[in-house]
């Protein structure tokens, strides 16, 4: 049997080839009925839209581009399935392009370069408000931003500063010295990001207001090895210092509670009473080991970022919006 064509959709659903082409374009000019008249005919023909004509005719690449800092990190792998979603779900490709560095953001910020290719940008985590104020960050398609914030293009944000208060909210209320671990950013302005600093600020300003103060802050760079550096160095001084167990520590990131975990273990010490930790993140392995931890809609974060961008590519035009998601508390063995 042929392969259903565009027309066969048209005709089984009794619309013209124009709004099918609307639907798969998820075009805002369709009506709900309408739209699902002719969802349920491309289910019932198996109809797959040829991408290569669609290019054509449509003189777009139905790619979406997605500037991350790294790929490796399981927050990321997580925010590009959000994102992913929303895209495949509107019949967008995406391509992803790591930056690791400075110098590559630099690149990046060329128009001539492959990522602007695109119809649309998305951009993770970066604090490029002065950028985009200063014009270095060319918006000629449609942009957004994603776990980061900036007044004057749209973005899903992540509320660090009120997660580090609810960590601190908390750490306040149990006993034995407060430590916290916080996780090394870059320090180039054009390479950098607000999210450990807020979740900081906002950790200090629930102390401050409970009375309480941090006994010690280490920092780490943000890979396994140095995370259980850091670990060992933290326990090392609680264990030497008279009254520095019970602890409680305030791990920023939860690989760096994870390495805490594993530390403590290996020195036999018990998780919930001579040491409480609190992580950030809500890894998929957490709840597994019992992990005290801020949880992060990440994934809902990802696809409210995509349907910005899809909305805007769908024709919509007004001012920059702004969704904002909370983290919170998830309470289990370790603290």
């Amino acid at each position: 049997m042929r392969k259903p064509t565009i027309q066969d959709v048209a005709r089984r659903a009794g619309v013209g080839v124009g709004t099918v082409s609307r639907v798969l374009n998820n075009h805002v000019a369709v009506k709900g009925v309408t739209r699902e008249t002719v969802l349920r005919a491309i289910a019932e023909l198996d109809y797959t839209p040829n991408p290569h004509a669609r290019r054509i005719a449509g003189g777009k690449s139905y790619t979406i581009s997605v500037l991350l800092p790294v790929l490796t990190t399981e927050f990321y792998t997580r925010l590009l399935d959000g994102l992913e979603a929303a895209f495949q779900e509107a019949r967008y490709d995406v391509a992803i392009f790591p930056l690791l560095d400075r110098s590559r953001l630099e690149r990046y910020l060329g128009s001539h370069t492959l990522a602007y290719q695109a119809d649309g940008l998305v951009m993770a985590t970066y604090n490029l408000t002065t950028l985009f104020h200063e014009r270095r960050v060319r918006t000629q398609q449609p942009t957004v931003l994603v776990d980061a914030y900036a007044d004057n293009v749209d973005c899903a944000y992540m509320d660090n500063v009120t997660g580090g208060r609810l960590a601190g909210d908390y750490a306040a209320t149990l006993p034995g010295t407060l430590y916290a671990v916080w996780v090394e950013t870059e320090l180039d302005q054009l390479f950098t990001t607000r999210v450990f600093e807020d979740r900081r600020s906002g950790f200090h300003e629930a102390l401050r207001r409970a009375g309480r103060t941090v006994g010690r802050e280490f920092t780490s760079s943000f890979d396994t090895l140095a995370a259980r550096n850091t670990a060992a160095a933290l326990l090392d001084e609680a264990q030497a210092t008279p009254g520095g167990l019970p602890a409680t520590v305030f791990a920023s990131a939860d690989l760096l509670a994870g390495a805490l975990l594993d530390e403590a273990q290996l020195r036999g010490l018990r998780l919930g009473e001579d040491l409480r930790v609190i992580g950030f993140d809500d890894q998929p392995w957490a709840a597994a080991r019992g992990l005290t931890t801020l949880h992060q809609p990440v994934e809902n974060m990802g696809y409210e970022a995509a349907q910005l961008l899809l909305s805007r590519l769908g024709g919509h035009r007004g001012p920059a919006r702004a969704r904002r998601f909370e983290p919170t508390l998830v309470r289990r063995e370790t603290a």
